[in-house]
């Protein structure tokens, strides 16, 4: 194929001047080390924002690196809705870490992790950044920078250990593996990393990249070369089922039994008994909750395909259907995301991660377009009548507005909502704790932020409060004669996936030695 009949041109993209030399032009090594410091903040300093991050992943982790934690019913072998591959890659993170560097503490290794994880996803960024700059034009990509770097969500989605924000750091690669057409087709790179955070991560991200494959099939269709896009997408599939033959292994080696996680997912959550027990919201929850962790740039995103399709009708003289397809599929995957977890009764916040970055393109896209509107100088325009200066004014109290809304919600999380963080250090003191002592947690146990903040001699517990749902239990620590990590294939009981509350959870207050709620 052509790859210069299928470029975007600048009609629909707003290609700027290029390279080294234009006024907007950022290194990509600079915008991976802002990417890397905004991260590296968030994992230093943001609270744990979801409770079943701490009790399905950070807790698993735990027990594979320590031998002890607590265990979801998730975790369950005769659910198995869990990837222990997941857990174990980030537990090779924790190992490496603390034997290369000279930290001796597991409160070190649990902000090495995160910290590794601002990393991974600082280099997803820094590559979608690239790609951006590259194919629509270099504002956009620096759009892209404040914008990330400026909204909540971006700060704690960034160092979450969720599979959620593993599947929003593939989809970056994703995105940009099918946006850039320099050199060739990448479908099968796309195709290969959607596959990682779908099967690694989160199955339903695999969604995403349905509208990127849709304009491959169209283009194939209309180049008359549908066998060397059949041979890409077959190569990303083989990429993608290797992948899932590794976690295949892995999940089967801990469960003691063939698992395929990511089917007993979707199995749970479309055929079976579902997340709707766990409680359901409105349709405008998401809206609520965008608007919260992006105010203006969330606007900004559901206003791009107006806006677009504003922009291609000012300059329908040089627009090609090509490029109106393009601009279409990359502005797609926000709305298309938004649309299917709206219509999903049970919503959850980290639902929303894996669109995050295209939800930030889009808004990028949208601020470009406004801006480039604003600056024009065309007499029969009616914004050419406003006086530069009042122009000037108005974006800069807008832009600035919103990024300090951003950037004071983001001081109000690290500082208003940090205690469980810092208020077990106490705990470490060895005159403070003893072997056998528990740790019992009350009605607020949801805010506990894991094991990695206890001694490895002291456990934590619950004690009866105002919930009246299934809470975790302990992973079995026997050691001799079950092999490595007997937890993970061991039954446990008491176990249900209907959330229903089992008294064997419990302990009595009136034996233990320290207490928290």
């Amino acid at each position: 194929m052509d790859k210069s009949s299928i470029r975007p041109s600048s009609a629909s993209s707003g290609r700027s001047k290029s390279g080294p030399h234009s006024e907007y032009y950022v290194k990509p090594i600079i915008a991976f080390y802002i990417f890397f410091v905004s991260n590296l903040i968030s994992a230093l300093y943001a609270p744990i924002q979801d409770c079943d991050e701490v009790y399905n992943y950070w807790e698993p982790l735990h027990y594979l690196r320590h031998g002890f934690g607590l265990q979801t019913w998730e975790y369950s072998p005769e659910y198995a809705i869990r990837s222990w591959c997941y857990i174990s890659l980030h537990a090779l993170i924790g190992k490496i870490g603390m034997i290369l560097l000279p930290l001796r503490s597991k409160e070190a290794e649990f902000f090495l992790i995160r910290g590794a994880l601002g990393f991974g996803c600082a280099i997803c960024q820094a590559r979608f950044f690239t790609i951006i700059s590259r194919t629509l034009n270099q504002r956009i990509g620096v759009f892209f920078i404040g914008i990330s770097v400026a909204s909540p969500g971006m700060f704690h989605a960034s160092t979450a250990l969720l599979p959620s924000s593993f599947a929003m750091y593939m989809a970056m690669l994703g995105m940009s593996s099918f946006m850039d057409w320099r050199g060739g087709l990448r479908t099968n790179n796309g195709i290969m990393f959607f596959g990682a955070g779908a099967l690694l991560g989160w199955p339903f991200a695999a969604a995403l990249v349905f509208p990127f494959l849709l304009e491959e099939l169209v283009l194939a269709n209309l180049s008359k070369q549908v066998a060397d896009t059949l041979h890409r997408f077959l190569d990303g599939l083989t990429r993608a089922s290797i992948i899932g033959l590794f976690q295949f292994a892995v999940d089967s080696y801990f469960y003691r039994g063939m698992q395929v996680v990511p089917f007993n997912i979707v199995w749970y959550n479309i055929f079976s008994v579902g997340p709707n027990i766990f409680g359901i919201e409105p349709w405008h929850f998401y809206f609520k909750n965008l608007a919260l962790n992006f105010n203006l740039w969330f606007i900004l995103a559901l206003a791009s395909f107006p806006l677009i399709s504003l922009q291609l009708y000012w300059q329908v003289k040089t627009a090609s259907m090509q490029n109106t397809m393009r601009s279409i599929v990359f502005v797609a995957p926000f709305y298309m995301w938004l649309a299917i977890f709206t219509l999903q009764p049970h919503k959850e916040e980290r639902f929303m991660f894996p669109a995050y970055p295209a939800l930030v393109l889009n808004a990028a896209m949208s601020l470009n377009i406004i801006l480039t509107y604003f600056g024009s100088t065309d007499p029969r325009s009616l914004v050419s009548k406003i006086p530069a200066k009042l122009k000037l004014i108005v974006v800069v109290l807008t832009i600035m507005g919103a990024v300090d809304l951003g950037i004071l919600r983001m001081l109000g999380m690290t500082t208003a909502y940090s205690a469980p963080l810092k208020i077990y250090q106490p705990l470490m003191d060895p005159s403070i704790a003893g072997a056998g002592d528990v740790l019992c947690l009350g009605k607020e146990w949801y805010r506990f932020p894991s094991s990695f903040f206890l001694p490895d001699k002291l456990r934590a517990h619950f004690i009866r409060s105002k919930f009246h749902g299934l809470l975790p239990g302990q992973f079995s620590e026997v050691k001799e004669g079950f092999g490595f990590w007997p937890g993970t294939y061991l039954l446990p009981v008491g176990m249900n996936n209907e959330n229903i509350e089992d008294e064997g959870k419990y302990v009595r207050p009136i034996s233990l030695t320290l207490s928290y709620s």
